[in-house]
């Protein structure tokens, strides 16, 4: 079975083939760095981690792109209102470029936490301002735009197929119109591609009709054409994205160049709270920072990265996720007992004699890889994915057991969790395997002491002492978990 997505353009799971063989160029809406990223960010951006990384597994050479928007992202994500970057520098008394490289840096931060691939490329809105000015030039050469008062305006009327991506119509996009037109504009739907600016605007370049800045849309054409050619294959984002931006990009970019733009179009579903979707605007976002750190009034705990990376993997992309702390903290636990087995297994690994591997477990290994691969072939069906994980764990668990069970035998079983855990779904990684000249044994008797005196001290009601006993356990990356078989250890 190949892999099969499904198409937000033709609202079916189609196989899908490269416009190229062997490579694959995919563009990823990226982030607005006017604040910290959440977990709504978090599903979006680990759900197209799985399809680069899958893809990857698969043998194709990917080219991924996902930009940065640092300019032309109006409050209304429209043409009306002032730009995001811009409100919060003013509110933060920063510069705008100042602010933007403070939220780029914190978005990656954020991102290597829950392994989560670097693009291969992350263009900046305002570093491919020329690339935009020939594009409006394009649109306007061939009569597809209208420029009045130094602002310049997409011709919707002029695009027949304009609302085929999001299924409405003219007429429902005008009756859906909430905000006061631009009299500028010869549609109320026609949508502006350049934006005069203002003479105090911070953020504004030269062009053929003055001083400006681009239009949101404008800045993804541009930016994915440049660097993957156009068509190319994959184009991914928010569902809340599909209209206007994703709209409005086919047009711009197939209006300007005669073809097609993207041959596949993806979208991730958002992160609910309680029903409502989690937003900046919103109000009601817990930031990934807040969710690592366990600081916000909603979370119990802190929580670790990969754990929540494993809430994300355990619903479909195209359904949305409810946060609630208790799914957070069943994560959280499913993440543990894979990361435990694990590290237990590449422990024993060493130490475990050498003999011919076991043929039933051999065989159980290749029905596993073959579980993963149908269900991520099946529209990156991630939650089944994860549950031949957690089959992976029971087979170690077993194996450890017996402690005559070959290193052979072991080693494979390593090596599917490397390819299948870690390869294609991000969780397992290399920080599992105990660090060289660690002598792992002596670690757990030092911490199991420190535990014993801490258990006395929260006896004898010292509380203060138990306190500073698990601080300092912490500076040292040894995180204590109390639970009803008693006080657990691992490293951060």
């Amino acid at each position: 079975m190949s892999l099969r997505l499904y198409n937000s353009l033709t609202r079916r799971t189609e196989e899908f083939k490269p416009v190229s063989e062997d490579r694959v160029g995919i563009y990823v809406c990226g982030p607005t760095v006017y604040g910290h990223a959440h977990l709504g960010h978090a599903k979006s951006y680990v759900s197209f981690d799985v399809l680069v990384r899958y893809l990857r597994y698969l043998g194709y050479r990917v080219m991924y792109v996902q930009n940065i928007t640092d300019v032309g992202h109006l409050t209304d994500d429209a043409d009306a209102g002032e730009d995001k970057i811009a409100k919060t520098a003013r509110k933060e008394r920063k510069h705008p470029m100042e602010l933007a490289e403070y939220y780029t840096r914190s978005y990656f931060e954020d991102m290597d936490k829950l392994h989560c691939v670097r693009p291969d490329i992350s263009p900046r809105a305002s570093g491919h301002i020329i690339e935009q000015i020939e594009l409006v030039k394009a649109l306007l050469e061939k009569g597809l735009a209208y420029e009045v008062n130094g602002s310049v305006y997409f011709d919707v009327s002029k695009f027949p197929d304009y609302g085929r991506l999001s299924g409405r119509n003219t007429e429902e996009m005008q009756a859906g119109v909430r905000i006061e037109i631009s009299p500028e504009k010869k549609n109320p739907v026609d949508f502006a591609v350049w934006k005069k600016a203002e003479p105090n605007h911070i953020m504004q370049w030269p062009s053929p009709w003055g001083m400006g800045y681009p239009g949101w849309h404008l800045e993804c054409s541009a930016m994915s054409t440049k660097y993957l050619g156009q068509p190319f294959d994959i184009h991914g984002g928010g569902m809340e994205n599909k209209f206007p931006h994703h709209e409005c990009e086919i047009a711009q970019s197939e209006a300007a160049y005669g073809t097609q733009f993207v041959r596949f179009w993806v979208h991730n579903n958002m992160v609910t709270v309680d029903g409502q979707k989690m937003g900046k605007s919103l109000g009601n976002f817990i930031t990934l920072k807040e969710a690592f750190a366990g600081t916000h009034e909603k979370l119990s705990r802190a929580y670790e990265p990969l754990a929540v990376r494993q809430l994300v993997l355990s619903s479909h992309y195209r359904s949305p996720l409810d946060f609630s702390d208790a799914g957070l903290f069943a994560a959280h636990s499913g993440y543990q007992k894979i990361s435990e087995a694990v590290r237990s297994l590449r422990k024993q690994i060493d130490a475990a004699p050498q003999g011919e591997p076991d043929q039933d477990v051999l065989r159980q290994l290749d029905e596993a890889k073959t579980k993963l691969e149908e269900a991520m072939n099946d529209d990156l069906n991630t939650s089944v994915a994860l549950s031949v994980l957690f089959d992976l764990v029971r087979v170690t668990n077993s194996l450890l057991e017996n402690r005559k069970t070959a290193r052979e035998t072991l080693a494979a079983v390593n090596e599917m969790f490397t390819k299948l855990g870690g390869d294609v779904l991000g969780l397992v990684t290399e920080e599992s395997v105990p660090a060289g000249g660690v002598n792992e044994e002596a670690l757990d008797k030092l911490v199991g002491i420190l535990i014993a005196q801490r258990a006395e001290a929260r006896k004898a009601r010292d509380f203060a002492r138990a306190d500073a006993i698990r601080a300092k356990l912490d500076e040292a990356g040894i995180l204590l978990e109390d639970g009803p078989q008693g006080t657990q250890w691992r490293s951060k």
